[in-house]
């Protein structure tokens, strides 16, 4: 039960200026979100760059990123505090895509690869993708719901160069798992909750299946 950020901007921004943001958030998250964190970032030639780290994201360094037109960031809550090794600290990513997840499935009647149950979703995402990303996304959820005894959260968002890929649903404290979007002429940003002391926001729906 993580949180998510999600920002592409026109012109590029200051991964910092967002990351700080992202730091206040899950620090002050009710669910500890100190576990690890990560993100993934296009550079100025437009590839993608990868960090993790197994403390804090908010006791980490943001100085050392500079611009991007695109990021996914991660901060971990664990499980019952299990398979806390950076390994499976988000994203999980292929040569093409950059995931993220936040959420909690009980019974998953489905076997496949992976080390924690997120990357297994990723993996199972990537059976579908030949008939492209929107496509395999829905089939993904549609197989979980029907194999998922119960489905307390299920937040996935998966990035290429060009799209912001979302899927939103959940059957718990809607509070603390509705995604939020904020979206102008220059930038648009998808993340767990609002950034603090910052207008604009709206939330996204329960059970949403959208593409940016």
């Amino acid at each position: 039960m993580c949180r998510l950020l999600a920002v592409r901007s026109k012109n590029g921004t200051e991964i910092g200026d967002h990351l700080r943001e992202f730091a206040d958030i899950s620090r002050n998250s009710k669910n500890y979100q100190g576990h690890g964190w990560g993100f993934s970032y296009l550079d100025g030639n437009n590839e993608w760059q990868h960090y993790k780290n197994i403390k804090p994201v908010w006791d980490d360094n943001f100085d050392q990123f500079g611009r991007t037109r695109l990021l996914l960031a991660h901060s971990r809550n664990a499980y019952r505090k299990s398979s806390i090794t950076i390994e499976n600290n988000m994203p999980f990513y292929t040569d093409d895509h950059v995931f993220i997840f936040n959420g909690l499935l009980s019974g998953v009647d489905i076997v496949e690869e992976g080390r924690i149950g997120a990357e297994k979703i990723f993996n199972l995402i990537q059976r579908f993708t030949q008939d492209g990303m929107d496509n395999a996304l829905k089939q993904a959820v549609t197989t979980l719901e029907q194999r998922t005894k119960e489905i307390i959260a299920m937040n996935i968002i998966i990035a290429d160069k060009d799209r912001i890929y979302l899927s939103s649903m959940f059957s718990y404290d809607p509070e603390y798992f509705t995604m939020h979007l904020k979206k102008t002429k220059e930038e648009l940003v998808i993340c767990s909750d609002p950034y603090i002391d910052e207008d604009g926001w709206e939330p996204i729906p329960n059970r949403s299946l959208m593409i940016f």
